[in-house]
C-alpha cells in the first residue's frame, strides 16, 4: 500500500491533482443521504482532515460505509480533485473504501461536545479529539524549537538521572523508592538491605547532576521528567512534569535574564510560524485574546523589578489579595499575577528574594540577607521560571545547607565543585507543561500532559 500521507497533500496539492492516490486514518465525521456521502478523515499527520466524496454507483459496500461512526479505520483508494472555491481547496472522490475497523455507539467520542472534566475520564482515548490533538501536537512541535534554541547556542545536552540520593530543593515532597517490603510493618528500616544501600528518591530536578557538566562543558541544558509530592490539587500542580534546566558558566543573573527573554520569544515566534493551524483553533475556540497576548510577550521588552520593590507595590493593595504580604514572605500566585497583569502588563522579572525562601544553592547577595535569584512572571499564569546565580562560596553553602538541617554527606561531591575550578555560574528551570499552558491557552495543566498525575489519579 502506497499511502499518502494527508499532509504531504495539503503541502503540494498541485503535485497531487488529478491523480490517484491512497490515504489510510480514522473517521472524523461521516454522512450520507442514500445516494452519496461525505467523510472527513485524519491520519495524524496534520492538524486538517481531507474529505473524501463516496458516492453509491461506485461503491459495492455504500451502505456499511454510510453508517461508519466517529473513530472507525478505514483505507481508500481515490483520485484528488482540487475544488479552489470551496472552504477545503480539494477533495478526494472515492473509488474504493476498505474498513478496517468500525466503532460502535460505545465509542465515547461521538459528535456531541464533551467537557474536559468527561476527557480526562478517558484520558487514553483524548488526543483523539480536536483540543487534545491540537495541545499534543503543539507540544511536540515546543520540544523541538526548544531542543533547537538551545542548540543553535552551543549548548550541551544532558541526561540526568531519575533517580537521587539526595533533595535540591532542600524540602522532604519527594518519592522515595524502594526495594524492601513496604507492607512488612515489623521490620524497621536498614539501607544496607536496599539495594543502593542508602534511601534513594525520584529526582524533582537534574541541576545538581547538571551542574557538573556545566563545569565540563560551559553551557548544558537537561531536559526530562520531574517529580514532586506535594498534595496538592491546583490547577497548575502536577506530580510528575517535564523540566528544561539549563546552566551556563560565566554567567551573571543579568545575563542569565536575556537569555531566558531571548528563549521565549523565540520560542513564541517559531510556535506561530509552524503550527498556524492549531493556534488559530486554540485562539477561536479556547482563548480568543491567544494570539494577542502571544505577540504581546514576542513584541515587550520583559520588566525587572526587585523583591522588596514588588512587596511595597503589593502591600499598598494588601486588601485587594486573600494572602496578605509583608517581606519575607513568599511571593503567591494571585501576587504574580497582580504584577505582571496589573502593573506592568507584560512578563516580569522579580529578582532578589530573601535567602530564607529560596534554595540553598543560589549566590548571596552582599547585604547577606537576599540572594541574586529570579522568577519570570507573565500575565494570566504568574511564574513560568526560577532561576538564580549558584553559590561559589564553598562555606557560605555549607553554612547555609547546616541552617536548613541538609547532611554534608549528602552533598559531598556538590560541595567539591565548589572547590575544583569554581567560576560564577547561573541557571533556571522552566516547566513545560507550565508554558504550554500559556501558549495553548489552557488553564488547566492535566490538560497539557498525556497521562496527568495528581493526588488521587494515576488509573493509566
Amino acid at each position: 500500500m502506497n499511502k499518502i500521507d494527508i499532509k504531504d497533500i495539503f503541502e503540494n496539492m498541485g503535485n497531487f491533482a488529478d491523480k490517484q492516490l491512497v490515504v489510510a486514518g480514522w473517521v472524523k465525521s461521516c454522512r450520507g443521504n442514500g445516494k452519496f456521502g461525505f467523510i472527513d478523515l485524519t491520519d495524524g499527520t496534520c492538524f486538517k482532515t481531507i474529505q473524501i466524496v463516496f458516492i453509491a454507483e461506485n461503491l459495492t459496500n455504500f451502505n456499511e460505509i454510510e453508517k461508519l461512526n466517529t473513530g472507525s479505520s478505514i483505507i481508500c483508494k481515490g483520485k484528488l480533485f482540487l475544488t479552489p472555491n470551496n472552504k477545503q481547496p480539494f477533495e478526494l472522490q472515492a473509488e474504493d473504501i476498505q474498513i478496517i475497523s468500525a466503532t460502535d455507539s460505545e465509542y465515547p467520542l461521538q459528535k456531541k461536545k464533551h467537557s474536559l472534566e468527561f476527557l480526562r475520564e478517558i484520558a487514553y482515548l483524548r488526543p483523539r479529539a480536536n483540543l487534545y490533538n491540537a495541545i499534543f501536537r503543539v507540544r511536540s512541535k515546543l520540544a523541538f524549537i526548544l531542543h533547537e534554541f538551545f542548540e543553535s547556542k552551543g549548548f550541551v545536552h544532558v541526561h540526568t538521572p531519575l533517580l537521587t540520593s539526595s533533595d535540591c530543593e532542600g524540602g522532604s515532597e519527594l518519592f522515595r523508592v524502594t526495594t524492601q517490603n513496604i507492607y512488612d510493618e515489623e521490620k524497621k528500616f536498614d539501607p544496607k538491605d536496599e539495594l543502593f544501600g542508602k534511601k534513594v528518591y525520584l529526582s524533582p530536578t537534574g541541576q545538581l547532576e547538571g551542574e557538573t557538566c556545566a563545569f565540563a562543558f560551559g553551557k548544558i541544558y537537561t531536559f526530562g521528567p520531574s517529580f514532586r509530592a506535594e498534595n496538592s490539587n491546583t490547577t497548575r500542580h502536577v506530580n510528575e512534569f517535564w523540566h528544561l534546566e539549563p546552566e551556563v558558566c560565566f554567567m551573571d543573573l543579568n545575563e542569565l535574564m536575556i537569555l531566558e527573554e531571548e528563549m521565549m520569544k523565540y520560542i513564541m515566534t517559531n510556535i506561530l510560524k509552524r503550527c498556524p493551524d492549531e493556534m488559530k483553533f486554540f485562539n477561536e475556540f479556547v482563548d480568543n485574546g491567544l494570539l494577542d497576548r502571544l505577540n504581546n510577550v514576542i513584541n515587550s521588552e520583559f520588566g525587572r523589578i526587585t523583591y522588596t520593590e514588588a512587596i511595597e507595590i503589593l502591600q499598598k493593595n494588601n486588601d485587594k489579595f486573600e494572602y496578605k504580604v509583608e517581606w519575607g514572605s513568599d511571593i503567591q500566585t494571585e501576587h504574580e499575577r497582580y504584577l505582571s497583569e496589573v502593573i506592568f502588563k507584560k512578563p516580569v522579572f522579580v529578582t532578589d528574594y530573601p535567602k530564607e525562601i529560596k534554595a540553598f544553592y543560589m549566590k548571596q547577595n552582599e547585604d547577606g540577607k537576599t540572594v541574586r535569584a529570579c522568577d519570570l512572571l507573565f500575565p494570566g499564569i504568574g511564574e513560568v521560571t526560577g532561576g538564580s546565580e549558584r553559590e561559589t562560596d564553598y562555606d557560605k553553602m555549607l553554612s547555609h545547607m547546616n541552617k536548613l538541617g541538609l547532611k554534608e554527606e549528602d552533598y559531598w561531591w556538590y560541595l567539591n565543585l565548589r572547590k575544583f575550578g569554581s567560576v560564577q555560574h547561573s541557571g533556571f528551570g522552566l516547566g513545560f507543561e507550565r508554558i504550554l499552558m500559556y501558549i495553548t491557552g489552557v488553564s488547566n495543566i492535566r490538560d497539557v500532559i498525556l497521562f496527568p498525575r495528581t493526588p488521587n489519579n494515576c488509573e493509566f
